[in-house]
Protein backbone atom coordinates (compact mmCIF):
# COMPACT_ATOMS: atom_id res chain seq x y z
CA UNK A 1 0.00 0.00 0.00
CA UNK A 2 1.44 3.22 -1.32
CA UNK A 3 1.51 5.86 1.70
CA UNK A 4 0.73 9.62 0.07
CA UNK A 5 2.12 12.34 2.04
CA UNK A 6 0.81 15.60 1.10
CA UNK A 7 2.92 18.31 2.76
CA UNK A 8 0.16 18.88 5.28
CA UNK A 9 0.14 15.60 6.82
CA UNK A 10 3.91 15.88 6.93
CA UNK A 11 3.83 19.22 8.88
CA UNK A 12 0.74 17.09 10.69
CA UNK A 13 3.19 13.73 11.31
CA UNK A 14 5.88 16.11 12.62
CA UNK A 15 4.29 18.41 14.80
CA UNK A 16 2.81 14.63 16.90
CA UNK A 17 6.58 12.77 16.65
CA UNK A 18 8.00 15.70 18.23
CA UNK A 19 5.56 16.23 20.40
CA UNK A 20 6.24 14.11 23.94
CA UNK A 21 2.56 14.85 25.31
CA UNK A 22 0.08 13.11 22.88
CA UNK A 23 -1.19 16.34 21.45
CA UNK A 24 -4.64 16.38 20.82
CA UNK A 25 -6.18 17.97 17.29
CA UNK A 26 -6.76 21.43 18.86
CA UNK A 27 -2.93 21.49 20.09
CA UNK A 28 -1.93 19.81 16.83
CA UNK A 29 -3.58 22.76 15.10
CA UNK A 30 -1.95 25.57 18.08
CA UNK A 31 1.08 23.87 17.02
CA UNK A 32 1.21 24.23 13.04
CA UNK A 33 -0.41 28.17 13.90
CA UNK A 34 2.71 28.64 15.47
CA UNK A 35 5.10 27.49 12.95
CA UNK A 36 2.90 30.04 10.87
CA UNK A 37 1.36 26.71 9.02
CA UNK A 38 -2.50 27.69 8.96
CA UNK A 39 -4.60 24.36 8.20
CA UNK A 40 -8.51 24.26 7.58
CA UNK A 41 -9.99 21.93 10.57
CA UNK A 42 -10.79 19.41 8.14
CA UNK A 43 -7.79 19.08 6.65
CA UNK A 44 -6.27 18.55 9.61
CA UNK A 45 -8.80 15.59 10.97
CA UNK A 46 -8.73 14.32 7.48
CA UNK A 47 -5.00 14.20 8.16
CA UNK A 48 -5.20 12.61 11.63
CA UNK A 49 -7.70 10.05 10.28
CA UNK A 50 -5.32 9.19 7.22
CA UNK A 51 -2.35 9.51 9.43
CA UNK A 52 -4.19 6.87 11.81
CA UNK A 53 -5.64 4.36 8.89
CA UNK A 54 -1.66 4.02 7.67
CA UNK A 55 -0.79 3.10 11.08
CA UNK A 56 1.58 6.02 11.32
CA UNK A 57 0.72 7.32 14.06
CA UNK A 58 -1.53 6.01 17.20
CA UNK A 59 -5.21 7.41 18.35
CA UNK A 60 -5.77 7.09 22.23
CA UNK A 61 -9.36 7.49 22.95
CA UNK A 62 -8.97 8.31 26.85
CA UNK A 63 -12.90 8.02 27.58
CA UNK A 64 -15.31 10.65 26.96
CA UNK A 65 -12.16 13.49 26.46
CA UNK A 66 -10.93 14.68 22.71
CA UNK A 67 -8.83 11.98 21.24
CA UNK A 68 -4.69 12.28 21.84
CA UNK A 69 -2.96 11.20 19.11
CA UNK A 70 1.09 9.25 19.52
CA UNK A 71 3.73 9.07 16.78
CA UNK A 72 5.27 6.19 19.10
CA UNK A 73 3.44 3.16 16.80
CA UNK A 74 5.19 0.65 18.35
CA UNK A 75 2.98 -1.23 21.31
CA UNK A 76 3.07 0.26 24.23
CA UNK A 77 0.76 1.33 27.32
CA UNK A 78 -0.38 4.99 28.76
CA UNK A 79 -0.60 6.16 32.19
CA UNK A 80 -3.10 9.46 32.21
CA UNK A 81 -3.38 11.58 35.34
CA UNK A 82 -7.03 11.96 36.85
CA UNK A 83 -6.92 15.28 38.23
CA UNK A 84 -4.94 17.62 34.66
CA UNK A 85 -5.55 14.70 32.12
CA UNK A 86 -2.02 14.16 31.33
CA UNK A 87 -0.89 11.49 29.31
CA UNK A 88 2.54 9.72 29.30
CA UNK A 89 3.40 6.33 28.02
CA UNK A 90 4.30 2.97 30.21
CA UNK A 91 6.58 0.99 28.42
CA UNK A 92 6.75 -2.22 30.64
CA UNK A 93 4.11 -4.92 29.31
CA UNK A 94 1.53 -6.94 30.74
CA UNK A 95 2.83 -10.57 31.85
CA UNK A 96 2.31 -13.10 28.95
CA UNK A 97 0.35 -15.50 31.10
CA UNK A 98 -2.07 -12.88 31.36
CA UNK A 99 -2.45 -12.41 28.06
CA UNK A 100 -2.66 -16.45 27.59
CA UNK A 101 -5.35 -15.92 30.34
CA UNK A 102 -7.50 -13.43 28.61
CA UNK A 103 -7.42 -15.67 25.29
CA UNK A 104 -8.77 -18.55 27.41
CA UNK A 105 -11.18 -16.90 29.32
CA UNK A 106 -12.55 -15.05 26.39
CA UNK A 107 -11.85 -17.29 23.02
CA UNK A 108 -10.19 -14.21 21.66
CA UNK A 109 -6.79 -14.45 19.83
CA UNK A 110 -5.36 -11.03 21.10
CA UNK A 111 -3.15 -9.33 18.41
CA UNK A 112 -2.48 -5.95 19.76
CA UNK A 113 -2.90 -4.67 23.70
CA UNK A 114 -3.52 -0.96 24.75
CA UNK A 115 -3.83 -0.59 28.48
CA UNK A 116 -4.60 2.68 29.95
CA UNK A 117 -3.64 3.07 33.78
CA UNK A 118 -5.23 5.88 35.50
CA UNK A 119 -3.89 7.92 38.81
CA UNK A 120 -2.67 11.31 39.40
CA UNK A 121 0.74 12.81 38.10
CA UNK A 122 3.85 13.87 40.82
CA UNK A 123 2.89 17.35 39.95
CA UNK A 124 -0.69 17.26 40.81
CA UNK A 125 0.24 15.04 44.11
CA UNK A 126 2.77 17.97 45.29
CA UNK A 127 -0.20 20.90 44.26
CA UNK A 128 1.02 22.12 41.20
CA UNK A 129 0.05 22.36 37.51
CA UNK A 130 2.44 20.37 34.98
CA UNK A 131 4.26 22.12 33.05
CA UNK A 132 3.33 21.95 29.36
CA UNK A 133 6.26 21.67 26.65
Amino acid sequence: MSINLTPQRKAILDVIRSAHDHPTASDIIARLNEHGLHFAYGTVYNSLRYLTEMNLIRELKLGDSASRYDGNTEEHHHVQCTICGKVDEVTTHPPLDWTSQIEQDTDYAIQTTQIIFKGVCPSCRQGQSPSKP
